[in-house]
């Protein structure tokens, strides 16, 4: 498979420090990532479309800020936006204007057409779907955590050098801003490869080897190398 040389695992362990995080998304992933990273001692602010109001129990959990999504952002170093594709047309706009100059925003999404979503003609004719949210949001994003199980969030996560320690592809076009997401998941307690490019981030959409895939740096650089960018009809509308 060409462009293999793309696939880096990276294992050292980076204590990142305190950071404000806004997470955009209270489901599966957002709630955990809630949880992990306040456990962790950063300042998050987190949202979902029904209001801060609905987000008391999460906030008195955790120590998190219930706010609104256009609020999400405000000052934040890392913006996760963790909502069903459909609904990414519908975040406010300029959520982002508030961040950090240099604020990394993290995609966790996935398409679903016959599921969830509905037809995405953009991403039917071969977009990739982080790319497509990258447009429609109007700045560049990293693709992390879309194929990772909410539970493993709060469960897997290791010390560096543990074997076996799990690793998560992350695809993305801003070197820097890739870099500052692979710390912070490696203080999560888990490796990374780097999957390349935004423009590569199909191989790790859903149906691809390294979709909900558990294995270690190795696993993940084969599971990458392995994918097709032929959608099978499960993940076609």
């Amino acid at each position: 498979m060409k462009r293999q040389n793309h696939f880096f695992p990276r294992g050292r362990n980076r204590k990142v420090g305190s950071m404000k995080i806004g997470i955009i998304g209270a489901g599966n992933i957002g709630g955990n990532l809630t949880r992990r990273l306040t456990a962790l001692g950063h300042e998050v602010s987190v949202a979902n479309s029904r209001g801060p109001e609905t987000l008391s129990a999460l906030a008195e959990e955790t120590g998190a800020t219930p706010v609104a999504a256009a609020e999400a952002a405000r000052g934040a170093r890392i913006v996760v936006v963790t909502v069903p594709l459909k609904a990414v047309p519908d975040l406010p706009a300029g959520f982002l204007d508030g961040a950090a100059e240099d604020v990394a925003v993290i995609d966790t999404g996935n398409y679903y057409p016959q599921q969830r979503d509905g037809r995405i003609a953009a991403i039917e004719d071969g977009l990739t779907e982080s790319r497509w949210t990258e447009q429609q949001i109007g700045h560049p994003v990293i693709k992390a955590f879309n194929g990772t199980y909410a539970q493993d969030i709060l469960d897997r996560g290791a010390p560096q050098g543990s074997p076996g320690r799990q690793a998560l592809p992350v695809a993305g076009d801003d070197p820097a801003a890739k870099q500052a997401v692979r710390d912070l998941i490696d203080e999560l307690g888990f490796d990374t490869v780097d999957a390349g490019g935004l423009d590569e981030s199909w191989r790790q959409q859903p149906g691809t080897p390294v979709y909900g895939n558990q294995g270690d740096a190795g696993a993940i650089v084969k599971a990458l190398a392995e994918a097709s960018p032929e959608r099978t009809a499960e993940w076609r509308a």
